[in-house]
């Protein structure tokens, strides 16, 4: 049988063979029951939730010649002739092909003659948020005061692209996703019907995969059968749909909790030799992370996961990881997530994303192995890729403290300027304590600090909420404007808003510092400018200091202004201290006075 011979089949033609949108089934019914259908409904929710299946069993069950009724006979002619849609007065529009003006007049035209072959003249306009303004406007006097014998099913998935004017002359039903187990249920139902033997674990992959979408489900079930011949497996599923198997999680999460990135590239080169998809990859590496993370909180509770089949191996990877790790990395993972869906590479986007949670510090202790272990047990191994990048790595790291310690015992500063280490050492303080950071060309950056108290009192005002909410689409249109300041400008997250500022936290100083350059800072206050409407200025602060502020409250008076000494900017790091900090991180790398 074929994919679309499948669907067809198994399309619900009733409201009772509908799928996990019972609420909606029961209004609609008691609605045609106590004949109290409105002239106007508003189907919307997630693709392949049944909002035009609805829509057609709605416009059976009116017009059967054995009702109007609860349930439709599928046997009349018109019930018949709905479903075969041969029945003129029912019509089907599909809003992403037909939007235009014109289209919409030729309805408003025809609406004011009768039905010919049924009871109602059903229009159902699928993807109806694709309409024109031009034509939402030409629908309106229709949908306000439409004839008695006609009806409109609008059906989207997006409804906060419709007018205000629209939605409120319909009734409005969100179809839900369907959850795991009413699409398992139905999967299960499918391959005892169509005699297609199959595995509890493969059915659970794929209704997750769906993502609610019953419709989806039912694809990927007949693309899995098409596959795996008389039986669906678990390993057939996850090869038809390029998911990871249990033996590549456990290799990639035993590489990041050992922080071994040096392992994490040739996993990467195999799976993408195996056709997998890096996108993909990375979205199952989020689910199994989660449930990673759902097994520590709830350990109690039963854990759905489709991909991990060992619990025991499962709980006793949980255990290598702290939960406060998890949600970091599960955030990094995210944010890569959004990133490569637009990226050319999306195979190096894949493996910076690994890396980088590689090298994440683990907050919790939850991680027993760090890069020593990991390198001294590639080391007993015999030695290899990883033992010879590690013994490099800690070679330029020795270097890089003998250079640091020769500037300051020579009383010069780092910049190469002259100036007395003390001096350098207590710039560096005040810098990585500043509020805000600006731009260094080449004489280097100027830092200004601003009082924290109105930001404190903002935390939680309406206008950072409305900031927050805005972050994301912040974020894209700096990156349209340019990309470099974007990558480290994402690395902040938005704290505060007061007196027309937006106050940003980095962890990293590096990102601070950067992102305050005036090339940098000029690009993202010109985006604030067009996203809010008004001149929005930028200010930055590390989190540490802004965390400490919050619990202690804000540092006196007195210590809130830095002035710039004698006509100087703030000297700038020396370039193996920001390359030592940009591999290894602000916490790892520490520069004493001595």
């Amino acid at each position: 049988m074929s994919h679309i011979a499948l669907y067809r089949a198994w399309r619900p033609q009733t409201f009772q063979d509908m799928v996990g949108q019972q609420h909606i089934i029961q209004t609609l019914q008691n609605a045609i029951r106590e004949q109290r259908v409105s002239h106007a409904y508003l189907f919307n929710g997630p693709r392949g939730t049944g909002k035009t299946t609805a829509a057609k069993v709605m416009a059976k069950a009116i017009n059967c010649e054995r009702g109007p009724t609860t349930e439709p006979c599928n046997v009349c002619d018109a019930c018949r002739g709905i479903t075969a849609g041969t029945i003129m007065d029912v019509v089907e529009i599909d809003a992403a092909s037909n939007r235009g003006i014109d289209e919409i007049r030729d309805i408003r035209d025809k609406v004011r003659y009768a039905p010919s072959e049924v009871r109602y003249k059903v229009y159902i306009i699928d993807e109806v948020h694709m309409l024109t303004s031009e034509a939402f406007n030409a629908l309106l006097k229709t949908l306000e005061e439409p004839p008695a014998h006609v009806i409109f099913i609008l059906a989207t998935t997006e409804p906060h692209k419709l007018p205000a004017t629209v939605i409120s002359r319909c009734q409005r039903f969100d179809f839900r996703q369907v959850s795991l187990p009413e699409q398992t249920d139905r999967l299960r139902q499918i391959c005892n019907e169509e005699g297609i033997q199959a595995d509890e674990d493969a059915l659970a992959y794929i209704a997750r995969l769906s993502d609610g979408g019953m419709r989806d489900a039912i694809s990927l079930l007949e693309q899995v059968s098409a596959y795996g011949g008389e039986r669906i497996t678990l390993s057939d599923a996850i090869d038809v749909t390029g998911g990871l198997a249990t033996e590549q999680f456990k290799q990639l999460a035993d590489a990041i909790r050992d922080r071994d990135a040096a392992a994490v590239m040739p996993i990467v080169e195999g799976l993408m030799q195996s056709g997998k998809s890096a996108d993909k990859c990375l979205e199952n590496l989020v689910f199994y992370f989660r449930d990673l993370l759902v097994l520590k909180l709830a350990p109690g509770g039963k854990v759905s996961t489709e991909r991990i089949v060992d619990q025991a191996k499962y709980r006793e990877m949980a255990d290598s990881f702290s939960s406060e790790l998890l949600f970091r990395m599960i955030d990094v993972l995210n944010q890569y997530q959004l990133e490569i869906r637009h990226a050319a590479l999306p195979q190096t986007i894949f493996e910076i994303a690994l890396m980088k949670i590689c090298t994440m510090q683990d907050p919790g202790g939850g991680v027993s192995a760090g890069a020593g272990a990991a390198a001294g047990a590639s080391a007993s191994d015999g030695g290899g890729a990883s033992s010879g990048e590690v013994q490099r790595l800690q070679q330029r790291i020795d270097s890089l403290e003998r250079k640091i310690e020769q500037l300051l015992q020579s009383g010069v500063r780092p910049d190469g300027q002259g100036a007395p280490a003390e001096k350098a050492g207590g710039s560096r303080g005040a810098r990585n304590a500043g509020f805000g950071g600006a731009a260094g060309g080449s004489g280097g950056v100027v830092i200004a600090r601003v009082k924290l108290d109105p930001f404190l009192a903002a935390a939680e005002s309406q206008a950072t909420g409305q900031v927050r909410m805005k972050w994301s689409d912040i974020l894209q249109r700096v990156k349209g404007h340019n990309i470099s300041t974007h990558a480290w400008f994402v690395n902040g997250d938005p704290v505060a808003a007061a007196d027309n500022t937006i106050l940003v936290a980095f962890k990293n100083s590096i990102h601070r510092e950067t992102t305050e350059k005036p090339v940098n800072r000029d690009v993202i206050e010109q985006v604030l400018n067009e996203v809010f409407g008004r001149p929005v200025r930028l200010a930055t602060v590390m989190l540490k200091e802004w965390q400490t502020a919050l619990d202690k409250g804000p540092a006196p008076a007195g210590e809130l202004l830095l002035e710039q000494e004698d006509g100087l900017s703030a000297p700038k790091e020396p370039e193996w201290v920001e390359e030592a900090v940009k591999m290894f991180g602000e916490e790892l790398v520490v520069i004493e006075d001595k």
